[in-house]
Order: structure tokens, then C-alpha cells, then sequence
């Protein structure tokens, strides 16, 4: 089992040590109803520079802490994730760290303007680090279509076909001439190249989009899900194993990843209020405005009606939990807070939030593997909490929690993707695939 940590290196104030900041960036968060396109006016070079160390100096620790990888991403236009270029910090972590897999999920493919240059890029890291680095491929949210000027319904033709760029430039002795749909190149020959062969593992993260999980099935890429609900992965999961069988395969845990939101700490009580920071200004809810987070195009029509489906969940990307208008009262707006962490409790029962000591947190953990079976787990710390907090949460996770998830994965058979190839068990011919996930097991997880 691979176990690896994330996140998202917002910028943020801590409540405790700035709290008219804090309370500041919030409702400027609350009277847009959106982290992307706040104005950056309220960013202090300064402090968003400490942040950044900050992180750096987390990942950097999280080798000797034991963790078998550290999660990157890319956003761009907010104030959520700093990480605007997340391959800059992939080149420090590939020179500072020694053994951690730098797992990048992932490279917004449509809307970077040259893939080869990505490729380039994505080489030096490999390079760099003696063969660490773990690609992972986006689409780009919504709204990125909009501030990079990207058509979003050419977002999957450009996703896939730079892809398929960017492994011909690795895989295709140079010098060559591209010339496809969407991209042309009439010099191909990159002189750096990866370590590893024929390239570095792909791992796709995704929401709910069945598109995104048949194709990572088609082309038996690890699919990371995002801190989804625990039922509509489940499906995903099954939609995967079900195309994963008409490819010719068996699916199994390297074939999956989880992202989970946590926060441990040694006092109960003190997990419980830093986890509650997760829903900071309406936290992933509150990225980007449903007309951003989906511009007409961008999703095929099934994967709007699953994401439909799931708005009855406030914490999920794109639901609009109030409707703000921007002239909001101070008293308003702090009626718009209660909405908002009212649903705390609720996202602790419903797994979506872990909170507590290492002794109360291992037995919901063991609740996902239970349903969900991923051979790649990923604790995901998040929301403005300060620097000693943060650090003490990866220390008991690198000491008490994650060996008792280790060995979980050992007694369920989780294996991750650098113990079995994904998509190299053959399906017998004739035989009906094997389920990962234990959809019988979603009503007793919540129990």
C-alpha cells in the first residue's frame, strides 16, 4: 500500500495569531461566494512567501517521518492553492528529498499552452530526483478554462491528445514532426528524457466524471479520487472495474487512490476545532461559482447529471451554499458561517471529515479501506491552521497512525501500485470481474 499526503498550500491567516485577517479573507470568500478571481490585492507577497516555505519545509520533513510520498497540484486565479506552478516545486522537492515519491495530480494538460515544454519539464524533475516522479494528468477546472482563454469544450480532445504528445516526445527517438488536431511541432527532440521507462507511472485524479474513470480504465492508469462520497466512488469504482474487464484486465487496489481529508492531534477536542477549519470560507464548495466551476462545454452530459446528483452535499465542488451577492451585513454574513459549519458534524459522520487522536481516527479509517479497498491512500491536511498544529498532525500520523494503516492494507490485501502493475492481471476469459470495492460494507461504515 502506498500511503502520501497533500495540500492544497492555501493562502491563509491563522485565526489565533491574526484573526482580523482571517476574518477578513473569509467574508471577502463569503461575499464573492468564490476563492478563484478574489482580488489579489489581499495577497502580501511576504507572508504568502512564508506559507510556501512553510509547505516546502513539510513535504520536505515528511521523509523522515516516514510517508512514501507527497501529493502536488495546480491552481491558478486563487488564493485556495498557491501552487500555481506546482513543477517548481516538484524541482526543489526532486534536489531536497531523497527517497519520496513526488506524485504531481496533476498538470493541467488543455490549458498550459505548450505540452512539450510540460514534457521538458516533467523530464528535468525525473531526472533530477534518479527517477521519483509520479505525473498525474488534469483537465483544468472549470473556471481555469476561463482565465487561461481555453475553449472548454475542446478541454478533453486537448487533454487527451497533449497526453499523447508528451508520451510520443518520451517514448519516440527525435528528431520528429507532430502534426494532430489541436497541436503541431515541427521539431520533436527533447534532450532530457526520464529515468524511468518507457515513462514515469501516470496517476489521474478525478471527481465523479465516468468519462475521466472509463479512460484511465482504457488505459489502465491508477484513478485518485478527490475526497468523494463514499457511495458515488464506490460506483466509479465499478464503472472502472467493469471497462477495466471489456480492456481484458482485472482491476484491483494499485488500480485505485483516496484522498481524505483529516486532522489529528493528541487532545480530541483540539482535532475536532482544527478539522472544523477544513470548511474555511465554504472550502471546496466555494472554489469557484457553479457557472465558472462548469462552463457550458466542459462536461459531457452524463458527467453533469452525476454532478447533479451529488449537490445535495454541500462540501462538494460547485454547490452553492448560499447566495451572496456581495452587500451583505457583517451580521449576514456571519448567518452565512453558521450555514456553512452547521454541516461539520454531519461531514464526520459521513467520513468526509476524520478528526481526533490516532485512537479514534484508525477505526474510521479502517471503515474507508473497508468499502473503498485503495492500494494508494492519501491523508489530505488542510484550512488555516498554524505551523505547530500542522507539523504535530504529520508527526502522529507519521508515528502512530500511518503503521496501523500499513498494516491494515497488509491484512486486506491493498496493494499498491508499485507492488503490481495496474492492468497487468489478466481476466480469464468468460469470467465475471471481481469487485475492488465492498458496496455491501457503505451501511456499516456509517454506522
Amino acid at each position: 500500500m502506498f500511503l502520501m499526503w497533500f495540500t492544497e498550500r492555501a493562502y491563509h491567516y491563522d485565526p489565533e495569531t491574526e484573526p482580523e485577517k482571517y476574518r477578513e479573507m473569509e467574508n471577502a470568500v463569503l461575499r464573492q461566494r468564490s476563492f478563484f478571481a478574489l482580488p489579489n490585492e489581499m495577497m502580501d507577497p511576504k507572508h504568502g512567501g512564508k506559507l510556501l516555505n512553510q509547505y516546502l519545509d513539510e513535504k520536505i520533513y515528511s521523509e523522515q517521518l516516514g510517508f512514501d510520498g507527497v501529493m502536488l497540484n495546480e491552481h491558478h486565479a486563487t488564493p485556495f492553492c498557491m501552487g500555481a506552478v506546482m513543477d517548481v516545486e516538484a524541482a526543489i522537492l526532486a534536489k531536497t528529498t531523497e527517497k519520496l515519491k513526488i506524485v504531481l495530480c496533476g498538470n493541467p494538460v488543455p490549458t498550459v499552452g505548450n505540452v512539450l515544454r510540460l514534457g521538458e519539464e516533467l523530464a528535468m524533475i525525473d531526472m533530477v530526483s534518479g527517477g521519483r516522479l509520479v505525473p498525474g494528468w488534469v483537465r483544468g477546472a472549470g473556471c481555469e478554462q476561463l482565465a487561461n482563454n481555453a475553449n472548454p469544450a475542446h478541454n478533453r480532445e486537448l487533454f487527451e491528445e497533449g497526453i499523447d504528445v508528451i508520451v510520443k516526445s518520451w517514448t519516440t527517438p527525435g528528431p520528429f514532426r507532430y502534426e494532430g488536431k489541436h497541436f503541431h511541432y515541427r521539431v520533436v527532440d527533447p534532450w532530457v528524457l526520464p529515468i524511468q521507462k518507457p515513462h514515469p507511472p501516470f496517476w489521474i485524479p478525478g471527481l465523479v466524471s465516468p468519462d475521466t474513470v472509463l479512460w484511465c480504465a482504457k488505459k489502465r492508469y491508477p484513478y485518485i479520487a478527490l475526497a468523494t462520497q463514499l457511495a458515488p466512488t464506490v460506483e466509479m469504482w465499478k464503472l472502472y472495474t467493469e471497462q477495466a474487464a471489456r480492456e481484458g484486465y482485472q482491476a484491483g487496489p494499485e488500480n485505485f487512490g483516496y484522498l481524505q481529508p483529516i486532522f489529528v492531534h493528541d487532545n480530541e477536542e483540539r482535532a475536532i476545532e482544527l478539522g472544523k477549519r477544513f470548511m474555511y470560507g465554504g472550502a471546496f464548495a466555494h472554489f469557484a461559482r457553479p457557472e465558472w466551476m462548469f462552463p457550458p462545454g466542459y462536461n459531457s452530459k452524463e458527467a453533469t447529471r452525476r454532478l447533479a446528483r451529488l449537490f445535495a452535499n454541500p462540501n462538494q465542488p460547485g454547490k452553492p451554499i448560499h447566495q451572496a451577492h456581495g452587500d451583505e451585513t457583517d451580521e449576514e454574513i456571519e448567518e452565512i458561517k453558521r450555514q456553512i459549519y452547521v454541516n461539520y458534524d454531519q461531514s464526520r459522520k459521513d467520513l468526509q471529515m476524520i478528526a481526533g487522536t490516532p485512537k479514534t481516527v484508525i477505526p474510521q479509517i479502517r471503515k474507508v479501506l473497508e468499502v473503498l479497498r485503495p492500494g494508494v491512500f492519501s491523508f489530505w491536511l488542510d484550512g488555516p491552521v498554524g505551523a505547530a498544529d500542522r507539523k504535530r498532525c504529520l508527526e502522529l500520523l507519521g508515528s502512530e497512525v500511518m503503521p496501523a494503516v500499513r498494516e491494515m492494507g497488509k491484512e486486506l490485501g491493498l496493494v499498491g501500485p508499485f507492488e503490481r502493475t495496474p492492468g497487468s492481471v489478466p481476466l480469464a476469459s468468460g469470467k465475471t470481474p471481481v469487485q475492488v470495492a465492498q458496496e455491501d460494507r457503505l451501511a456499516a461504515a456509517f454506522a
